[in-house]
């Protein structure tokens, strides 16, 4: 499902580098998105661990800017996976 707002939703940067246009609608460098595809064909062919690892992944990686360390670790223990790692606390929730 698109978001009404080209600019929000999971989707947007995706359909923004689809077009070869950042999100303000200026023109992304051809070097830019010519790295970037080869980067994104290396990760496409990249064996994977499994839907719920990658998952959690997710989870973590976009729930720790948005939810508190101890409400996303309580809410993955509570979906039956993992507790925050201490690398993933040290990395995501540690000022740098």
């Amino acid at each position: 499902m698109n978001s009404p707002n080209p600019t929000t939703g999971a989707d947007a940067v995706d359909v923004a580098i689809a077009k070869g246009l950042d999100l303000d609608g200026t023109p992304i460098s051809p070097a830019k998105l010519d790295l970037y595809n080869k980067v994104m064909a290396l990760e496409a062919d990249r064996q994977r661990s499994g839907v719920t690892n990658t998952m959690r992944s997710r989870i973590v990686r976009i729930g720790a800017k948005h939810i508190g360390k101890e409400e996303l670790d309580r809410l993955l223990l509570d979906a039956d996976f993992p507790p925050l790692k201490e690398k993933e606390i040290a990395f995501y929730y540690t000022k740098k």
